[in-house]
């Protein structure tokens, strides 16, 4: 199992050090698990948190629309038989969760604030110090303008900004975080969307 569990791991690191990978790789998934790891009691389940952190951006190619469900696969493929199948279900659901950063009705309210507390983790870049915030967009920039063309990523951007901040609708689902990261949060957006 050990052996099993080091190739894992192996696997995970190669894809998280993929070249085209600039924002979503191993610095990103280090920095979840830091702030994990100081909250780490606040959480039902972290062991299973811990795997979404992981497993969340293992297949990342820019513009698909399936790197989610690819990643959630992966977990299951990886880890069969080697973790409860309670627990990877619920790294599961906390991947797929991410694809749109919403919570799925009528979970078990434990469960939900597993999740809400993980997408929060996932976010938080967004409501970060402006230099951790621009190099945050700068390399979602190098991630996809190879992919996507500039003017098509600058546009797309754009989009998004203003769809998010227009929306109305906290952008992080804790109180904990909405209290120390939105404001920050949607400054940050606001000044990125006005410079481009």
């Amino acid at each position: 199992m050990f052996d099993r569990l080091t190739l894992v791991l192996e696997d995970l690191r190669t894809r998280l050090a993929e070249p085209h990978r600039v924002y979503h790789g191993q610095a990103h998934i280090d920095a979840m698990l830091a702030r994990l790891r100081v909250d780490r009691a606040a959480f039902r389940a972290p062991e299973a948190v811990e795997l979404a952190i992981w497993f969340h951006d293992a297949v990342y190619d820019p513009g698909a629309a399936d790197n989610e469900r690819r990643s959630a696969a992966l977990l299951r493929q990886a880890l069969d038989g080697l973790a409860p199948a309670q627990l990877l279900e619920e790294a599961e659901l906390m991947i797929l969760a991410t694809e749109h950063h919403a919570m799925p009705p009528g979970l078990p309210a434990p469960l939900a604030a597993d999740l809400a507390a993980f997408l929060d983790l996932d976010m938080a870049v967004l409501g970060a110090p402006l230099a951790a915030y621009d190099l945050y967009a700068a390399g979602v920039a190098r991630e996809f303008i190879p992919v996507v063309g500039e003017a098509a990523y600058r546009q797309g951007r754009a989009a998004f900004l203003r769809r998010t901040l227009a929306a109305g609708t906290p952008l992080f689902h804790t109180a904990a975080a909405r209290e120390t990261l939105e404001a920050s949060a949607r400054a940050n957006m606001l000044r990125e969307l006005r410079r481009s």
